[in-house]
């Protein structure tokens, strides 16, 4: 069980905080690095081959060992995407959210923050 600060309440699952980048149409991004969205590209793409070489080795019955380091190996790039997306979140989302001064922003957005940690730190 992780600590909470008293009084504040976390950002419940499927509740949308109020991020900065957040645009009309809903929660998409408005400030996505051009650079950063095609490595993700190109990291998921083969991160989906990764998978299908998975499913694969599981048909073919291949020693488990083996396919438990190519799951840490896609696990690894999952994480490597994610810590690309938090990176540009922070340059972009979350600070335009801190620096605009608006405690609802910037706490939603302190919230956001700690929420996307405790997920990734699991």
């Amino acid at each position: 069980m992780r600590a909470r600060t008293p009084g504040k309440q976390p950002a419940r699952s499927g509740e949308p905080a109020a991020c900065a980048c957040a645009n009309d149409a809903g929660r998409k991004a408005v400030a996505v690095d051009p650079q950063i969205k095609e490595a993700n590209r190109h990291r998921l793409a083969r991160i989906e081959g990764q998978v299908r070489g998975l499913q694969k080795m599981v048909d073919a019955d291949r020693y488990c060992a083996d396919i438990i380091t190519q799951i840490a190996s896609v696990q690894e790039a999952l994480r490597g995407v994610a810590r690309n997306l938090m990176k540009n979140h922070l340059h972009h989302c979350a600070a335009k959210a801190l620096k605009s001064g608006k405690p609802g922003e910037t706490e939603a957005m302190y919230e956001e923050l700690l929420e996307l940690v405790y997920k990734h730190l699991r």
